[in-house]
C-alpha cells in the first residue's frame, strides 16, 4: 500500500491502520514475553522467582485498590468546615 492509497481512506483507513499497528505491537510484546517465560522456566530458582513475583503483584493489587477505591471527601463537609474556620477567625 502506498501512502497515497493510506490518505484517500480517511477517518476508517486511518483507524484500522492504527487498529493493525496496535496489533502488531501486542503480537510482537507477546512474542517477547513468551521468550522470556522460556527463559525463566530454564532456571533452576524457578520456585523462588515465582514466589518472589507473587508477592510483587500482591503489593502492587494492594496500591491499585489503595489509590482507586479511596472515597474523595465529600465536597459539602468540605465547603462546610471553609464557612466554620471563617466565621471562627471573624470573632477573633
Amino acid at each position: 500500500m502506498t501512502r497515497d492509497a493510506g490518505r484517500r481512506r480517511g477517518p476508517d483507513g486511518q483507524a484500522l491502520l492504527l487498529a493493525a499497528g496496535l496489533a502488531d505491537l501486542a503480537v510482537s510484546t507477546l512474542g517477547s514475553a513468551l521468550g522470556t517465560v522460556r527463559g525463566l522456566l530454564r532456571r533452576s530458582d524457578a520456585a523462588e522467582l515465582v514466589v518472589e513475583a507473587e508477592h510483587e503483584l500482591v503489593a502492587r493489587g494492594r496500591l491499585a485498590v489503595d489509590r482507586y477505591a479511596a472515597v474523595p471527601p465529600a465536597q459539602l463537609e468540605i465547603l462546610a468546615q471553609h464557612v466554620l474556620a471563617r466565621r471562627a477567625a471573624d470573632e477573633v
